[in-house]
């Protein structure tokens, strides 16, 4: 499975980050990025201030095993219904 975050419907709440950590996380735009770490998958898709950030669709991102639940929670918590789960 695989999830995206529109930022142009991002509220910037946290709630995300808050629920799934190891999925999502907070930029300093005030925006949330989905994130593939080498923890989870052996390399780091984490992308920070000078190397691009892939936003909507261009930004998605695995979800860990173990992730998929709390993945799905914070979809459905999300104030700006932004996040989006795609099924391989």
């Amino acid at each position: 499975m695989k999830v995206w975050i529109d930022q142009d419907l991002c509220t910037g709440d946290g709630l995300c980050e808050e629920i799934a950590p190891e999925v999502f996380w907070m930029h300093d735009d005030g925006l949330a990025y989905v994130q593939e770490t080498a923890a989870n998958f052996g390399e780091d898709k984490r992308f920070e201030p000078g190397h691009g950030l892939p936003g909507g669709s261009e930004g998605m991102a695995r979800i860990p095993d173990g992730q998929v639940e709390a993945t799905i929670e914070a979809a459905e918590e999300c104030p700006g219904e932004c996040i989006f789960i795609e099924v391989e």
